[in-house]
């Protein structure tokens, strides 16, 4: 399993439930990681998705109990459920918010694709800070790149002792 996600200088993520920034290089790093796979979210993370339609070319699953059936994704309302959907297919599987999908399944992320904004978001949704995570060890780190005066870098972390969902 896979956590994908973009965060600012303090691992902020969101604010009133959308993204931070928008920028286009973002969301194609985004479209083509996932295009292809399964992605997880939670139900709030799914209706802030373009016309609160599942994303074209995955599979997708919401993990929420409070979510009824949703025409194109499929729904896990709890891990168990979510763990038989995915089954052995777990690092097909990217994981892309909201905070709380994140906290329940990052333990199980073998890596994590962030989007490192080099600005302070003023969000109100965090990530774990994975730089002061013993477990979780940077991989790869971009060049610096651009956007209207917005800097970023794309960075890939590793978790050294993924969990096991048993």
């Amino acid at each position: 399993m896979n956590a994908i996600l973009s965060a600012d200088l303090s691992w902020c993520i969101g604010k009133g439930g959308g993204l931070l920034f928008r920028v286009p290089e973002d969301m194609k790093f985004f479209k083509d990681t996932t295009m292809g796979h399964i992605v997880v979210m939670g139900r709030l993370t799914f209706e802030s998705l373009p016309g609160k339609k599942p994303l074209p070319g995955r599979r997708n699953i919401i993990l929420s109990s409070s979510a009824g059936e949703i025409e194109g994704a499929e729904v896990a309302a709890g891990m168990p459920q979510l763990m038989a959907l995915i089954s052995s297919r777990t690092d097909d599987v990217f994981v892309m918010g909201g905070a709380n999908v994140y906290r329940q399944l990052l333990p199980y992320c073998g890596r994590a694709y962030v989007t490192r904004f080099l600005a302070e978001g003023n969000g109100d949704a965090f990530f774990p800070n994975l730089d002061q995570n013993p477990a979780w060890q940077l991989e790869y780190e971009s060049e610096l790149h651009n956007y209207n005066g917005l800097e970023f870098k794309f960075t890939t972390y590793k978790n050294m002792a993924p969990a096991v969902y048993v």
